[in-house]
């Protein structure tokens, strides 16, 4: 931190610090004491108000996960929340510096932070849970309002007002530092939480927790308030005299500073839905890209040198060169190590070049306030386009490609127009058409990714939930015969298949024979294929399945058998019915609750299944709340007393068995691991099982035990529960 106490830049020019004021000739030590104590209090209260913030982001956004399916669209939508909301912040403190004495100023805010608690309770009511499966969107953003609303709009004033006060009080000291200082106090707050909050701390005993500390910080708000003079007592209306330029930023500037902002906001979001889709939807995953994020302004605001054009735009061009192609189909199964790195230092490395060229443009503290607010509307726009506008406008995860693209074009853009750049306008060299090919290689690059992806692809649809893709394709199945001559095992291979992100989610072969076969992780030889076929000898089943896919498992029902399938997403029961015809060809009563499974089943009575199927992954990514001890407890109520739970356990990244294993201890309960190996000629998939019951017996079929290895509990590992879980101890 010592790097924030030293010079900084204004506009390029080598300005005295303005945290560390010099003492005039001939000041008391009082002064000096002072001084020194009001600096100590704005930084406190700039720094606490800064960590509360986002302290409360992934507090609320994992209470209400559950809510909403545990998809990762919640993240980005309470990340829409949360920029809007800053916005409005930024746009009050403008107003209050612009249009009131700062006396006035005093008075009005003060009166804001009294009402302030008021709102204190940040825990959502039950009642805001979802009924059904309408779209979510505005549900999430009316909830966030009614729950932490005023609170954030509270803490997101702090910053700017108080950084504009200070400013008035030390005249010709820019306030900027105190910037860094706030993303400092921000990005502390997101690396504690799953360090030492999440998994320690119940989400409960954490929204208690977050209202007291942001009691305390409306009182030292409170305090500022009162010093005398607080806005400075040499102002003569709303705009104090204490810039370098007399001039105001021009438009182009603005639109500038804008565009830089919203380029870093819609990356942050695009990289952290590419992600957290296909491994877990958790606030650790959540956090590490905005921690980057973050990381990028507080270098960028705390002094130059730690932008350097030159450096980072050689950076720049390996980085958007490397995300390009890492989202081409070859490199779709990446190590989740390698796709994390990748796109994290990635999203940095373009995050430096926005933000470095932001705190290069910025304005003297005459414009302070209207710079906060051209920034934190360009944090709104790219967090609209990718939470808001993006899953309306394109059918597949295409964000991501756009704002590369984006990046890419505000190089050009920035250095257009910079005449100290080898590229201005006025003398383009040599260097200058090569950053232009560059950039349109980069353009044509992404395009053709998609046209790429979108190869062979029958439909593609998308909503909140995430996008889906329906392929037909041909099975190369061969049998070598001698002389290496190869012959066609089956004439009519053709298949449909059902993606979300890279994985499969279902697939049928489109030959009349062999349309009812068991295919991808449910073959019969599976947890799931083991489980039905035994069960089924001596009685009509009732069977319960928790994600729908294509209806595969509805392959097992026999005439008198009664399937009930949970499913949140309402596009994948339309293409299961429209796309697929597993459950059209079932001899069995077939019924879909739509809704998320363990709210459905919450507010249903016991029903009694002989088996209930849990596999209810969107891409790789892990409903936690489905894998809580209240989840599992929930489970047994719906089942007879013999009867079997299967878990699939399968996932590139997590190792879940010790979380089925520790939930099935709590339950004293029985858990078997059922390993199943690939089948290409039957298109059946290697697939992981867990299945639990009794210890007595499941279901009084000794071959369902008999089918894999028993599961034990490991103890070390803490046991998931709706107020506590971590992947970081899970992953592979």
């Amino acid at each position: 931190m010592r790097a924030l106490w030293q010079s900084t830049y204004v506009n390029g020019t080598n300005q005295t610090d303005s945290l560390t004021e010099p003492i005039a000739p001939g000041s008391s030590n009082d002064q000096a004491a002072g001084h020194a104590a009001e600096k100590l209090l704005f930084g406190a209260a700039i720094f606490a108000s800064a960590f509360l913030l986002f302290q409360v982001e992934p507090i609320i956004a994992k209470i209400i996960l559950p809510w909403f399916g545990g998809a990762a669209a919640v993240w980005a939508v309470c990340l829409l929340f949360f920029q809007v909301v800053l916005l409005l912040g930024y746009s009050y403190a403008h107003l209050l510096t612009g249009k009131f004495q700062t006396r006035m100023q005093s008075w009005i805010h003060g009166a804001v932070l009294v009402l302030a608690l008021f709102a204190l309770r940040i825990m959502p009511r039950d009642a805001w849970k979802p009924a059904g499966p309408e779209h979510p969107i505005a549900r999430i953003l009316l909830l966030l309002g009614a729950s932490v609303g005023v609170p954030f709009f509270l803490l997101s004033t702090t910053s700017p007002l108080l950084q504009s006060w200070y400013a008035r009080r030390r005249r010709g000291r820019e306030p900027y530092r105190f910037y860094a200082l706030s993303n400092a106090g921000s990005m502390l707050a997101l690396l504690s939480y799953p360090v030492l909050i999440e998994p320690w701390i119940s989400t409960s005993h954490q929204a208690t927790a977050w209202s007291i500390a942001f009691a305390c910080v409306v009182v030292l708000c409170g305090a500022i308030t009162l010093l005398p003079h607080a806005g400075g007592a040499n102002d003569s209306g709303g705009e104090a005299k204490v810039s370098l330029s007399e001039q105001h930023a021009s438009l182009r500037l603005r639109l500038l500073w804008v565009a830089l902002a919203a380029c870093g906001s819609a990356l942050l979001l695009a990289v952290t839905n590419h992600v957290s889709q296909n491994i877990a939807s958790v606030p650790f995953l959540w956090i590490l890209p905005l921690s980057l994020y973050l990381l990028s302004f507080i270098l960028c605001f705390d002094a130059r040198r730690w932008y350097r054009r030159d450096f980072f735009l050689r950076l720049l061009g390996i980085a958007i060169g490397t995300m390009t192609y890492a989202l081409t189909p070859l490199y779709a199964g990446l190590p989740w190590k390698v796709l994390i790195l990748l796109f994290c230092l990635g999203l940095f490395v373009c995050c430096m070049f926005c933000h470095g060229e932001l705190a290069r443009l910025k304005p003297a503290a005459k414009d302070l306030t209207s710079f906060y607010l051209m920034v934190s509307l360009g944090g709104a726009i790219g967090a609209v386009f990718v939470a808001l506008i993006a899953p309306l406008v394109f059918s597949d995860y295409y964000e991501l490609h756009v704002a590369i693209g984006c990046c890419a074009i505000l190089v050009l853009l920035v250095h257009y127009g910079d005449a100290t750049s080898p590229f201005y306008k006025g003398r383009w060299t040599g260097a200058g058409a090569v950053m232009l090919g560059l950039v349109a290689i980069v353009i044509v690059s992404l395009v053709v990714n998609v046209r790429e992806g979108r190869a062979g692809v029958r439909l593609t649809v998308r909503n909140f939930y995430g996008a889906l893709r329906v392929i037909d394709a041909t099975e190369p199945n061969v049998v070598f015969l001698q002389g290496n001559r190869a012959q066609p095992l089956d004439a009519d291979a053709q298949y449909r298949k059902l993606m979300n992100g890279t994985i499969v989610h279902g697939l049928q072969y489109l030959a009349a024979g062999r349309r009812r076969e068991p295919t991808t992780y449910y073959g019969t030889n599976s947890g799931v294929g083991v489980t039905l076929r035994a069960a089924e000898k001596e009685r009509v089943l009732y069977v319960g399945a928790i994600g729908l896919g294509v209806g595969t498992v509805a392959a097992y029902a026999k005439p008198g058998d009664r399937y009930t399938f949970y499913e949140i997403n309402p596009l994948v029961v339309k293409l299961a019915n429209e796309e697929f015809s597993f459950l059209r060809d079932s001899p069995a009563r077939i019924d879909v609750v739509l809704g998320d499974a363990r709210m459905s089943l919450e507010r249903e009575p016991p029903q009694d299944f002989d088996v209930l199927i849990v596999d209810a992954f969107t891409g790789d990514s892990i409903p936690v709340h489905l894998l809580t001890r209240e989840a599992f407890e929930l489970y047994f109520r719906h089942l007879k007393s013999g009867g079997v739970l299967a878990v699939h356990i399968s996932n590139q990244y997590l190792n879940l068995e010790p979380v089925v294993a520790g939930a099935a201890s709590w339950l004293g309960k029985e858990a078997v691991v059922v390993n199943y190996a690939v089948e290409k000629s039957r298109g059946v998939y290697a697939a992981r099982w867990a299945l639990l019951g009794n210890r007595n017996g499941f279901l009084g079929q000794a071959e369902i035990e008999a089918a894999g290895q028993i599961l034990s509990n490991d103890e070390h590992l803490r046991a998931w529960t709706d107020g506590y879980s971590s992947v970081w101890r899970i992953l592979k």
